[in-house]
């Protein structure tokens, strides 16, 4: 391909030009294992952290080699993922057994979910990530954080900060089904200011989604900056934006044709900080925008697509100690934000607008007891103000290495404008469309073992949605086991209280030197009102992934295995999908202090199956590339 073949030649001058200092494997990025950000209002150490929280580092996504953030978040307790053919399709994540809909995405502190589709959700298939330093999964409720859309849990994505001498950075890689990705940035910084700036383009030829000859292709530019400034000692700001343009063609399955979607996604957000009293007192204000627009060309025509989210929120926390029955340590924070979501389609448009306020204290005692309460108000225009909240607790006993965690919390789920105003082909709006609401806790036990080498973490979930909307098959009773169809589809409220709940285990582990093993299982019990099971939920979810450097870690080998099991799917006469198992396989080796060669089989035997019925996915799929760093202005 052009541009791959122009990437590598780029990246040959670019290695050859000057000598450079050395780049760690992980391009020098500060890694911050310990610290959880998105658990609560204020960074938290991991191990007072209440909630079960997951944190995928930078140096786990350059190991793994995954070039979608879908593909990490399989190995993730409590994730399951279906993605409706190859590359570029519609691809879902569920938390906990709940509706795709029912996670919130945060991307640099801007929320992405879109506005101009049925459940406003985030589709991963465009989400790159050449330029991610983080990934934070949160699970369970947390609208009393968050507000709406987190009923499930939210997934917190931290792009990279220069820190340090400015370094350019690039990388080229092509291989099966006609694919070439490049990526390239220059980031850097120190007193008083930090920048990072980059762009990704990925192209695949892929293949037919339906049973067929017609291969279905994607394309994804990706393009970031995070730029920030001290102008003052007390006084910060930072500037982030992302923009995202692809292309996917698609079939209407079983057909196989030329449907094709296009898309651009935009976001930015500006936030000012000013601290007092040596930290003690901060401030925040914010302001953040998302749009996304779809063109979707289809045999029924052309439909366009126009979601916009804008949002300004202010945030103080106030810390301080005190000594009168314990060492303690307290944090108080509260949030004022005003959200306005908008969509467009066919002419016609809509809009609401939310007031949210919330509060949070956050008390540690000594270094053992750790607890935290949060309460939120949403004033909307449209539904029902609704009051959410969120309790933690995490108990350490450093003399066993054991530590329980549990959290309790409420959350709620807004109808979207779609579901009120919007067609969706045989599906018709219904503006008395009901908030979706849930409660739902956990609680469960680390413990480290042979001296930290090991550890476990059990936890028990248990959650209650009710009013859950769903796609109500011409007006008849909801039935996923024997659903009807019709012309007068539309959608509604599911009377009564559905029960989710399940266990999630996972294990981290240093079998020796260099080594790094992890593994998660997932076991899931989603049943609606009536005892039938909720659709697109494997009871069974886990993964193993073993990474191993040596050679003085100048080579290191990554080796992902993934199961899902069988699951029953909604369609007019319903499936029951095989269970299958993926294996995934990477290697790199650093030539140079500077170069690094690089090379993954993906599905390595060529395991035949189906995540949404009908929709055919890859086979095995060999790639080979070539990465590297230089310093610049020595």
């Amino acid at each position: 391909m052009k541009f791959l073949t122009a990437g590598v030649i780029t990246l040959f001058i670019l290695l050859t030009s000057q000598p450079g200092a050395a780049q760690s494997r992980t391009d020098a990025i500060e890694q911050l294992p310990e610290i959880v950000v998105s658990a609560s209002r204020v960074p938290l150490e991991a191990k007072a952290v209440g909630s079960s929280v997951t944190v995928i580092t930078a140096e786990e996504i350059e190991r793994k080699q995954a070039r979608v953030v879908s593909d990490l978040l399989r190995e993730v307790p409590g994730i399951a993922v279906h993605r409706s053919g190859t590359a570029g399709t519609l691809t879902a994540v569920r938390m906990r057994g709940s509706e795709h809909g029912h996670t919130l995405v945060i991307i640099d502190g801007v929320k992405v979910n879109d506005p101009s589709n049925a459940g406003a959700t985030f589709n991963f298939a465009d989400l790159l990530t050449a330029d991610i330093e983080r990934i934070e999964v949160l699970r369970g409720p947390q609208s009393g954080l968050y507000g709406s859309d987190a009923i499930g849990g939210v997934i917190n994505i931290i792009t990279r900060k220069g820190r340090g001498p400015v370094t350019a950075h690039m990388s080229a890689e092509g291989g099966s089904f006609g694919t070439g990705n490049v990526s390239a940035g220059i980031r850097g910084g120190g007193d008083g200011h930090h920048f990072s700036l980059g762009g990704n383009a990925l192209r695949t030829s892929g293949i037919s989604i339906a049973s067929g000859n017609e291969k279905d292709g994607y394309k994804n530019q990706t393009y970031h900056a995070r730029l920030g400034a001290q102008p003052a000692k007390d006084l910060e700001i930072e500037l982030l934006g992302r923009y995202v343009k692809a292309d996917v063609e698609t079939d209407n399955v079983p057909t196989d044709n030329d449907d094709r979607t296009g898309s651009d996604h935009a976001m930015g957000r500006t936030r000012l900080k000013y601290s007092l009293f040596d930290g003690d007192w901060k401030h925040a204000l914010g302001a953040a925008m998302h749009r996304k627009r779809r063109t979707v060309v289809s045999r029924w025509g052309t439909t366009e697509y126009d979601g916009r989210k804008m949002r300004l929120d202010y945030e103080t926390n106030v810390f301080f100690e005190s000594s009168a029955l314990a060492e303690a340590t307290h944090a108080v924070t509260f949030v004022t934000e005003r959200e306005k979501d908008s969509q467009m389609s066919g002419g016609a448009g809509s809009d609401v607008t939310n007031h949210g306020y919330s509060a949070e204290y956050q008390l540690g005692l000594g270094d053992r007891v750790f607890l935290s309460g949060s309460l939120r108000r949403d004033d909307n225009e449209r539904f029902k103000d609704t009051t959410t909240y969120r309790a933690t607790a995490a108990y350490v006993l450093d003399e066993s290495g054991t530590r329980f965690h549990g959290s309790f919390g409420t959350g709620v789920k807004n109808p979207t404008l779609s579901h009120l105003f919007q067609q969706f082909g045989r599906v018709g709006p219904n503006p008395d469309v009901e908030p979706e609401e849930s409660k739902g806790w956990d609680i469960g036990v680390e413990q480290n073992l042979l001296e930290s080498r090991l550890t476990v973490d059990v936890t028990y979930f248990n959650n209650r949605p009710t009013n859950l909307i769903y796609w109500n098959d011409a007006g008849t009773a909801y039935d996923w086991q024997n659903p009807e169809t019709g012309d007068d589809d539309f959608y509604d409220n599911l009377g009564g209280t559905s029960r989710i709940r399940g266990l999630e285990l996972a294990l981290r582990a240093e079998p020796r030197e260099r080594m790094e093993l992890s593994a998660q299982y997932t076991y899931t019990d989603a049943k609606d009102p009536d005892g039938n099971l909720l659709p697109r939920r494997a009871e069974h979810v886990a993964s193993v992934n073993l990474g191993y450097a040596f050679l003085d870690g100048r080579a290191v080998v990554d080796l992902g295995i993934d199961y899902n099991g069988k699951q029953l799917n909604r369609t007019a006469n319903p499936v029951m999908l095989d269970a299958f198992v993926l294996v995934n396989l990477a290697a790199a080796y650093k030539v140079t202090e500077r170069i690094e060669v690089f090379g993954r089989v993906d599905n390595l035997f060529d395991e035949d199956y189906e995540e949404v019925p009908g929709y055919q996915t890859t086979g095995i799929g060999v790639f080979a590339g070539v990465r590297g760093t230089l310093e610049l202005f020595q």
